[in-house]
């Protein structure tokens, strides 16, 4: 049954699966009651024939009313109306891509417009990123006039495209038709999985849900290929460990007589290979004999220690979590294969330090090897590293809150009014008691603020009383002091200043941002002459941009002599890698303040979270822009 156009066909689908009034149908299509009830007129002559009518409940709406299951049924299993017309740009995409990848002969845009209901012109603007998507795979679309346009590639980056394709989709939705019609053999994912899944069993491989989901959604595509004469070729890997050759070749088995050809040695030896790239090793050190694995772990906790002064070569569990990790990755970026991370950008945006000192490590490391390690698997060892900075360092430094005593009724006073403190407040920091006396001649404040026994004149800094036995609001007075986040004020006060404020508004690139940040700082004192190529390393690697138009130029490891925040507001913009960066914060850590200074980035994922860049961009001195940033830092 062909719709003779496409809200029709929509309309049926609908209809199929569920009841609904005709204004609930108005409402979705955009169109009038009575364009409703035209259409339910065509669809009911054309349905005439099919055993099938839609008729109208008064008090539900539309339903399909069935009077004859057999004739019906025939109409599904022969309609290829049972294949859902892709309704918006993404979708089309997505089904071109399947298109492409799975069929034997030339398409033409033409014939695809009329099946879908829409424009040649509509399909062709598609067709943009759809060359993209498969560029990525080395793949390529040749067009041949009048017989339309052809895929070209190896099979095995045709099966890998088509599995990642297949993949994305499914995590959006596992009922699309696209898994269970287009693409793969009806029914074929659910015959795999429990045979997949006793395999990996049996055979003692452990795998995380979506690595199986992966190697089930491989299976299907390799069966449909062999199947239809696309057998891979010339394709050699090594055996690897004994539980995955044999998974490899009880699963190949298995395929033989789904695809009813024989499978040759390369299918057995890509399918090993994907195995081994997502099995779940065990964590046991003793278990892992890979020198590869060995040398990067060794080489990465040593750059660490080198160039940011963390010292994690002791830490057993960080070694044996990055030895488990980096033993397949290395499986991996040998055979470029790529497995996704979802987290990447949070765990670039929410822990861009640890990212920095595993990504210098990771970029050192590739100067003296072949292999290409990807963001993702990167990423993947941030969260390792990152752990294993927070067992053992103060990576998320904290400015705790430091109070004067005054205090004039003896020593056995004292000691019990600060007991009392710390007991309710930990964090607090009393490092200096005086006198009343000695209190009204100091001129200065230097603690955040004073707990007195008696009354006292407020000079630059806020006093609370308290009796030796306090009441619960004096506490609650203390409290409201103490738990104020004093640690980004006090980082925007100490490393932030007027003298390394600019705002740049004529046309600038990077390199020359770059060097004129830099030559002021080496002039000053606080880099030498290897900071500048540096940060231009730093930058040729990724992309410094932190998010929401603010970037964060630096160097690889701790270069400065002095920790220093160089700011500068670009209303105009300035091209960072494929994006814009209007506020760009470059700094210079030294490694005799790297601890302190790692929370400087706390500062940077506020403003970015507060979304503050436009009210930062807008400033027009130092101190607007101060008063800006501690606005933001204020309503955390």
């Amino acid at each position: 049954m062909r719709f003779p156009n496409q809200r029709l066909a929509q309309l049926f689908d609908i209809l199929q699966n569920e009841t609904l009034p005709q204004n609930e149908l108005a409402r979705r299509f955009a169109v009038s009651t009575r364009t409703v009830r035209t259409d339910i007129t065509v669809l009911n002559e054309m349905l005439a024939d099919h055993g099938a009518r839609l008729i109208l409940n008064r008090s539900e709406g539309y339903q399909l009313n069935i009077l004859d299951p057999v004739r019906y049924e025939q109409l599904l299993q022969t309609s290829p109306g049972q294949r859902r017309v892709p309704r918006t740009s993404v979708e089309r995409v997505h089904y071109l891509l399947t298109r492409f990848l799975t069929s034997a002969f030339s398409l033409k845009l033409e014939d695809l417009a009329d099946e879908w209901f829409i424009s040649r012109a509509t399909l062709q603007s598609d067709m943009a990123e759809v060359r993209e998507w498969l560029n990525r795979y080395n793949l390529a679309i040749e067009t041949k006039p009048r017989y339309g346009m052809k895929l070209f590639g190896c099979e095995v980056a045709i099966r890998t495209c088509l599995t990642d394709l297949l993949y994305q989709i499914a995590q959006e939705s596992s009922e699309s038709p696209l898994l269970n019609v287009e693409a793969l053999k009806s029914g074929m994912l659910i015959t795999l999985q429990p045979l997949l899944h006793q395999c990996f069993s049996r055979f003692n491989i452990r795998m995380t849900d979506e690595a199986e989901l992966y190697l089930r959604l491989y299976c299907a595509v390799a069966v449909r290929r062999i199947s239809e004469g696309y057998p891979l070729s010339d394709f050699n890997a090594e055996d690897g460990d004994d539980d995955v050759r044999d998974a490899a070749r009880h699963i190949i088995n298995l395929m033989r007589p789904i695809t009813g050809k024989a499978i040759a040695p390369p299918e057995e030896a890509w399918l090993r290979l994907n195995i081994a790239a997502r099995r779940i090793q065990d964590i046991a050190p003793s278990a892992i004999n890979a020198d590869d694995a060995d040398s990067l772990v060794d080489y990465i906790l040593s750059y660490i220690n080198t160039h940011y002064n963390f010292h994690l070569q002791n830490d057993p569990q960080l070694r044996a979590d990055l030895l488990t990790h980096i033993k397949t990755m290395i499986t991996r970026v040998r055979y470029q294969i790529n497995i996704p991370n979802p987290l990447l950008s949070n765990i670039k945006q929410h822990y861009p330090m640890a990212y920095d000192v595993t990504l210098a490590a990771v970029s050192s490391w590739g100067k003296y090897t072949p292999y290409v390690i990807s963001e993702n698997e990167i990423g993947f060892l941030v969260l390792h590293i990152g752990v294993g900075l927070e067992r053992h360092y103060n990576v998320g430094y904290q400015r705790h809150p430091k109070a004067l005593l005054v205090c004039d009724t003896g020593n056995s006073t004292v000691r019990m009014i600060q007991a009392m403190l710390l007991r309710k407040y930990p964090q607090i920091v009393v490092k200096n008691n005086v006198s009343l006396r000695e209190y009204e001649e100091m001129s200065v404040i230097d603690e955040d603020f004073v707990i007195s026994t008696a009354r006292l004149s407020e000079k630059d800094k806020p006093v609370v009383v308290m009796s030796p036995f306090p009441t619960d609001y004096q506490l609650e007075q203390i409290g409201k002091l103490v738990l104020v986040d004093r640690t980004k004020p006090y980082m925007l006060e100490k490393f932030f200043d007027q003298h390394h404020f600019r705002i740049i508004n004529e046309p600038v690139n990077q390199s020359q941002l770059f060097r004129l940040l830099c030559d002021q700082l080496e002039q000053e004192g606080f880099v030498d002459t290897e900071f500048y190529p540096s940060v231009e390393e730093r930058e040729a690697i990724v992309s410094t941009m932190l998010g929401e138009g603010i970037a964060l130029p630096h160097a690889l490891g701790l270069l400065a002599k002095k920790t220093v925040v160089f700011t500068v507001l670009a209303p105009q913009g300035i091209a960072w890698g494929e994006e814009t960066a209007y506020v760009i914060f470059l700094l210079a850590i030294s490694k005799t303040e790297y601890e302190e200074a790692m929370a400087i980035y706390d500062l940077f994922v506020t403003f970015m979270r507060e979304r503050a860049m436009t009210r930062l961009r807008e400033s027009t001195d130092f101190a607007s822009f101060k008063t800006v940033a501690m606005d933001c830092l204020s309503r955390l």
